[in-house]
């Protein structure tokens, strides 16, 4: 098992204070949210933040909402950010059911295998043992979807665009045709002031939403935008574009600033949507 590193600080850490959270952050039972017996007919992408709950739940539900209104997927990849180092430029977790407040979510042990061959990809426990990027995504899929849909961990540390397109354009063979998720587990702009952050973050939206890889690790670069997920958002980008989504949506866009009136050191998060 990997058991919750995060909970009862990033989200609630009990089952009924999250459950709560997340009918609050949702506004919605999830059967309101779900289609009935419907998968989406092929894969789509997410852009999700991966902050407090109180800061960045708001977002996260709404491009979790917007997606799941496109049916029931059948596995979901989650590329989070590597906050830890540990690891390689792509890294992988092993196939152990991770817990949360909420229960056990499968990992999809064949995808995971079939990912782990991608060029740039290790697999390293230690990367998971503390990092919350990929675990705070968990309890808004278990609010929708329970424990039904088991996914298939992995953070980024890679920046370079040769290693980006390699992986991306075998993970899209892998999953072409499936209904499955990839989302890129990203904040934007960190500790600069609101006005600075929203003018840097929607640079670099301009970018994602184009679908335009070169010019995003370009905007990011010069103009030194402190997105900690660069590599991940990256590979979301390549993963969509090879795999023909072109229907780029911003679901939402909110600083920690709207949040909590502190407007001077802010954090950036955005939900985006690729689909067909």
């Amino acid at each position: 098992m990997r058991y919750p590193a995060v909970a009862g600080t990033f989200y609630p850490g009990t089952r009924g204070a999250l459950e709560e959270e997340l009918r609050e952050l949702f506004g919605a039972l999830p059967e309101k949210i779900l289609p009935e017996d419907k998968r989406p007919s092929g894969p789509l992408g997410l852009v999700i933040p991966h902050a407090g709950y109180i800061y960045s739940g708001a977002v996260a539900a709404a491009g979790y909402r917007a997606a799941a209104r496109l049916g029931l997927p059948e596995a979901i990849i989650i590329l989070g950010t590597n906050h830890t180092g540990y690891g390689g430029p792509i890294t992988v977790g092993d196939p152990e059911p991770w817990v949360t407040p909420l229960g056990e979510v499968p990992v999809a042990a064949d995808l995971l295998r079939e990912i782990e061959r991608l060029p740039g990809v290790a697999r390293d426990r230690r990367a998971f043992v503390r990092e919350h990027s990929v675990e705070v995504q968990l309890p808004f899929l278990q609010y929708l979807f329970g424990g039904s849909v088991p996914f298939v961990p992995a953070v980024i540390l890679a920046h370079d665009p040769r290693l980006i397109e390699s992986f991306a354009a075998g993970l899209a063979e892998l999953i072409r045709g499936k209904s499955v998720w990839v989302i890129a587990s990203s904040d934007f702009t960190h500790y600069e002031p609101h006005r600075m952050a929203v003018e840097k973050d929607r640079a670099a939206l301009e970018r994602i939403l184009s679908l335009d890889l070169e010019g995003f690790l370009a905007v990011v670069r010069e103009r030194d935008i402190s997105i900690c997920g660069v590599g991940t958002i990256g590979i979301a980008i390549a993963t969509v574009r090879a795999l023909g989504l072109m229907g780029a949506e911003l679901v939402a866009y909110r600083t920690s600033g709207e949040v909590s009136g502190y407007t001077a050191e802010v954090v950036g998060y955005a939900a985006v949507l690729f689909r067909g």
